[in-house]
């Protein structure tokens, strides 16, 4: 690993930072929330039907939500309660104060809500001269360390046990000091008690609000809402429109999921359905005497503060079919290093924030995190509802790059042409036109290399084009796949024809690769043709690019379109290059040309496997014998559900596979470059790199199927990574093609 010094910029200084002061205790908790999540979800036979029926009751709910609005209105009022629609923050805030004012409240407690975080309700009431009070222990723990949440469920997860007693004991100067987690919970517990029975309103959020009857589901952990709604008279419920579904039973599936999917728990501690106002009599904590319930007050306070634009927003609208689960958040490698005070705007946080805060803050607020989102992918199986936040994010990133100033431009501009805004940002330029780089790169080669890398380029890329020195650029060979095929003599009798999808990586710097791959599709007796196109469209997509990315994906469907009409399958090397066209090329084609590609391409072990179950010779291969391998797949395979097919070859074919447990390598494309996120990256990287060095790994070969986990993991290990396709790829193979 390359370690000598970098300049440090102010996003970079800040997420360092986080990793130094935070990162301990959000990666030891998130992690543990993911893991039961896959724990928990493993009981459900029915999980996918269940997120199924819970993504096609949000996008009714969604789009019949006016409709919805106007029914809930008529249950709150037969309840005999009030709704209230407010337009924005300021709005929903001086509904509340004046509800608050009415009652003569001096004291308002809250049980735990991000819409009223997002509105700054505490801040509003505080003006007021309320005493605002958070009884949920989290929130309570940064109300008192004066604190912003950090993660949507768990507000303070980046806090150690330690350091809230630490906290505690400083603040609160208690007889005995506290230590222990009992400690400190049975002293929250009583501080919060006497809060509570003296409090004049209570506050709660809403999880989903049924519009036909006005009843609210809250699922909490601890039960402060229960207490919040009951130990006072007056009960303010605060909720985002988007939390309106149409019935009671339609509950159901977010019930089962939602704990499941946040905190990896079967069912949450408490699941509390109200129709408020609730019927329980009123108590005075004072005198002990019971009032009525007929002195009870219920105010639903639905917010849009944007939402409804968003409703109309063909590319945000799915943001609001969002439970607030953190699924999305858990799964993230790189929220898993920094949490929200990193990955975060200003209520929101993880993947699913960017299309939050760009729809209630605007782009700017997006802009300040949006790029921790590497479009990985691995959120998208993790959210209960489907939501495809990876685009979510890609399409933010394209709208914040229409309006940002770049250093510089004129530097790329003659070289780079694209349709994107003049001013995009000079590293997006760079990264986004790859394939420019590429094709200049191995024609010049090996001076290409040798200036990138010396020491004055160096200090240049990373002071105008932010790509951290630190970070080995990739070397240019002089030969392209292109290049060896050329002169390559076609199989004799070739029982099919395929075509090879020259990513722009396996073409230009790791095209070893791409000699393996050729080799062991030959060793079937497949003739192999090449494509004529090597960008794929991956990496300006990662720069939020849309317009590049889509020209790239229409040439290549119209080079693989009559491939494919001919017959002819497509086999891809590159994992991120292979989910494009499984995924993302949904987006940036036309419905038919899409299908077409999705269903007649595949990964290169995908159809190496199909060719072994159809009969395909194994011993044409070269064989394991016990060789010890350790296996890295990729983020995307295994999104997409096909990272399976390589231990399954290389198993079969005799050797000794380890596969890692961690889920991705940290590298993430051009993320890894760049200097705003070198140490995020390489934090990530190094619990894969641990795990490859055990006593039980680091004697065994690495092998990774994509190429940025290649990247990272020969940064990280003093072994060289290979992809597994070299390993299986005969090394004998002339007597396969003809003499001619």
């Amino acid at each position: 690993m390359t370690t000598n010094s970098s300049p440090t910029s102010t996003k970079a200084a800040h997420i360092k930072h986080i990793l130094e002061t935070e990162g301990e205790a959000v990666a030891a908790n998130t992690q543990g929330f993911n893991q039961g999540r896959y724990d928990s979800v493993a009981k459900l036979e029915d999980y996918d039907q269940l997120k199924s029926e819970a993504r096609a009751i949000k996008e009714d709910a969604i789009e019949r939500l006016p409709e919805l609005i106007e029914d809930l209105r008529e249950a709150i009022e037969a309840n005999g309660g009030t709704l209230y629609l407010a337009d924005d923050a300021a709005d929903a805030n001086a509904y509340v104060r004046e509800v608050v004012d009415d009652v003569g409240g001096e004291r308002v407690v809250k049980s735990k809500s991000m819409t009223s975080e997002e509105i700054e309700l505490n801040e509003a009431l505080a003006g007021d001269d309320v005493d605002v009070v958070e009884t949920d222990l989290g929130e309570w723990v940064l109300q008192v360390a004066d604190e912003a949440p950090s993660h949507i469920v768990a507000p303070a997860i980046h806090k150690s046990r330690e350091g809230i007693a630490e906290l505690f004991n400083e603040q609160f100067n208690p007889e005995e000091p506290l230590e222990t987690a009992e400690d400190l919970t049975m002293f929250a517990r009583e501080k919060l008690a006497e809060k509570i029975t003296a409090a004049d309103v209570g506050v709660t959020g809403a999880n989903f609000v049924t519009a036909d009857s006005g009843t609210m589901a809250l699922v909490t952990s601890e039960g402060n809402a229960r207490k919040t709604v009951t130990a006072t008279d007056t009960h303010v419920a605060v909720a985002g429109v988007e939390k309106v579904v149409p019935t009671v039973e339609d509950l159901h599936p977010f019930i089962e999921l939602i704990g499941r999917s946040g905190t990896g728990q079967d069912i949450t501690s408490y699941v509390s359905l109200l129709t408020p106002p609730v019927d329980s009599p009123t108590l005075d904590f004072e005198t002990n005497e019971l009032g009525s319930a007929d002195d009870r007050e219920f105010h639903l306070v639905l917010i849009d503060n944007g939402r409804m634009a968003m409703r109309d927003d063909e590319e945000l609208r799915e943001t609001l079919y969002c439970i607030r689960c953190s699924a999305c958040s858990n799964s993230c490698a790189n929220f898993q290093q920094v949490g929200g005070h990193a990955f975060g705007g200003e209520t929101y946080s993880g993947g699913i924030a960017t299309g939050w805060e760009a729809g209630i803050e605007g782009l700017d607020t997006a802009g300040e995190f949006n790029d921790l989102c590497t479009g990985c992918s691995r959120c998208v199986n993790a959210c209960p509802v489907g939501i495809d936040i990876p685009w979510i994010n890609t399409v933010v990133r394209d709208r914040i790059n229409r309006g940002t100033d770049a250093e510089l431009d004129w530097l790329v501009d003659g070289l780079m042409p694209d349709e994107e805004p003049a001013g995009i940002d000079l590293n997006k330029r760079l990264f986004g036109n790859f394939s420019t780089l590429a094709r200049l790169g191995s024609a010049t080669a090996p001076v290409s290399n040798w200036l990138a890398n010396n020491d004055l380029s160096r200090q240049l890329l990373e002071r105008f084009a932010g790509i951290d020195r630190r970070r080995e650029l990739p070397q240019f060979e002089r030969e392209t796949l292109r290049d060896w095929m050329a002169d390559r003599p076609p199989v004799a009798d070739p029982e099919r024809e395929v075509v090879l999808f020259p990513d722009l990586y396996t073409n230009h710097v790791q095209v070893e690769r791409g000699k393996a791959a050729v080799r062991v599709l030959e060793a079937f007796d497949i003739h192999v043709r090449l494509a004529d196109v090597s960008a794929s469209g991956r990496a300006p997509l990662s720069q939020g690019m849309i317009s590049t990315a889509r020209k790239h994906a229409e040439a290549v469907a119209a080079e693989l379109g009559p491939q494919v009409a001919a017959g002819r399958d497509i086999v891809v090397i590159e994992p991120s290059d292979h989910a494009l066209f499984q995924r993302e090329y949904e987006k940036l084609l036309d419905a038919e040309t899409f299908e077409r590609l999705a269903e007649h391409s595949y990964e290169v072990f995908e159809y190496v496997y199909g060719c072994l179950a159809n009969g395909g010779d194994e011993t044409a291969l070269d064989a394991g014998d016990g060789q010890q391998v350790a296996y890295h797949s990729h983020c995307q395979q295994r999104t997409i559900g096909v990272d399976q097919y390589t231990e399954t070859v290389l198993e079969d074919l005799g050797y000794d596979v380890t596969t890692s447990s961690v889920e991705c390598c940290g590298m993430a494309g051009s993320f890894g470059y760049k200097n705003d996120y070198y140490d995020v990256s390489m934090a990530v990287g190094e619990e894969l790199a641990e795990e490859f060095t055990t006593q039980e790994t680091k004697d065994r070969t690495v092998v990774a199927s994509g190429t940025s986990c290649l990247e990272q993991l020969d940064d990280l290990l003093a072994r060289p990574p290979k992809h597994p396709i070299e390993l299986i790829a005969p090394q004998a193979w002339t007597e396969r093609v003809s003499s001619d």
